[in-house]
């Protein structure tokens, strides 16, 4: 039979290496406002609810908030609530006793059992069905659970930290969210800002990144550039941190910025197509005018795609546009693309000559 002690260290064999925190606040306004916040409540034995997008880094800061706190020598439990089935869920919260079900051959503590003294972190507590929410409430209220197939009360004894990506208001009001069990982990709430909303922090994430994935991998990517950065600035990040993370690590397994290009080729071609035009000083808008300029902005595009696909072979590139090579060669000073392929100097190669790379991939 596994004891309490024994279920603890299982759980602390492989330990999460934390960001510093200049790098994961960095100097933007919204973390340091979200840094002032946890300063004032990591302290304290009440409970804290993390909001949040997907990929944010609410597991991050809930360790962020367990390092800094009282309880830091003891257990950081974390419970992902939607990973284990509904069935399942109960007796990993609770654990069991011998006997207690099918398959139950031996006792087993649950993990508000093995975060006595630590953190209980409850990831995704939207997820839980309501047989749940109202047993978690009791635990809550009163700070006693009893495994299953047992009668004897235990307490817990844990700090806990819920963490959702769900609009808890709007759960509660269709049902699906118990107004009580909100009101409970409610006492402190810290909200994360998506990525968008926090562009300053970039490089400093970035950097952290690369020298963490280049350990990971056995890799020596260096800094990005400088070019990079602005691209990584106006990007719009709908996987937020986790978008950033997965961007950074095939940079440093690939060994090449056009990885970068190459996944932001990706996301534009999920977009709708949107268009700017220009209206006249008197605010009327002539619609020949706007149909005019969407047109020639299209066609850029367009043909500047084509022609980068083939080298800036213009003669292969009339072929598929399916238009005289010469109203293409029309069309290219038109759009005021380049009549041929840019190219770029970068650096000097190893024989002292000077290398020069395509630059029609940086124009999109």
């Amino acid at each position: 039979m596994a004891s309490t002690a024994e279920a603890r260290a299982l759980l602390q064999t492989h330990p999460v290496e934390l960001p510093p925190e200049h790098v994961y606040f960095g100097p933007s306004e919204t973390m340091q406002a979200v840094r002032q916040r946890i300063d004032r409540a990591a302290g304290l034995n009440v409970p804290i609810l993390v909001l949040g997008e997907s990929g944010t880094g609410k597991e991050v800061l809930a360790r962020l908030i367990h390092d800094r706190s009282p309880w830091r020598d003891g257990p950081f439990v974390k419970v992902n609530c939607p990973a284990i089935p509904g069935s399942l869920l109960e007796s990993e919260l609770f654990g069991f006793q011998k006997g207690a079900f099918t398959g139950a051959d031996a006792a087993k503590p649950g993990r508000m059992e093995t975060a006595h003294g630590g953190t209980l972190f409850l990831d995704e507590i939207a997820e839980l069905d309501a047989s749940l929410q109202a047993k978690l409430l009791h635990v809550l209220q009163d700070g006693y659970f009893t495994r299953i197939g047992d009668h004897e009360e235990r307490r817990m004894d844990a700090r806990v930290i819920c963490a959702t990506n769900r609009v808890l208001a709007k759960e509660i009001a269709n049902g699906g969210f118990r107004a009580d069990l909100f009101y409970r982990i409610n006492v402190i709430s810290i909200t994360l800002p998506p990525l968008r909303d926090r562009r300053e922090d970039i490089p400093y994430l970035v950097e952290h990144l690369r020298e963490q994935f280049n350990r990971r991998f056995k890799r020596e990517a260096g800094p990005v550039s400088k070019e990079i950065l602005h691209l990584l600035h106006h990007r719009e990040w709908p996987g937020n941190i986790r978008e950033l993370e997965n961007c950074m690590a095939r940079y440093v397994i690939l060994g090449s910025e056009e990885a970068f290009h190459a996944d932001r080729h990706q996301n534009q071609e999920k977009k709708p197509l949107s268009f700017a035009f220009e209206v006249n000083e008197d605010g009327k808008i002539p619609l020949k005018r706007i149909a005019q300029q969407v047109t020639r902005r299209m066609e850029h595009d367009v043909i500047l795609k084509v022609l980068q696909a083939n080298q800036w072979n213009r003669r292969k590139a009339a072929e598929i546009l399916k238009i005289s090579y010469r109203a293409l060669l029309y069309k290219v000073r038109q759009a005021g693309l380049p009549a041929k392929r840019p190219l770029r100097k970068v650096a000097d190669s190893e024989d002292g000559d000077m290398v020069t790379v395509d630059k029609s991939s940086l124009l999109d």
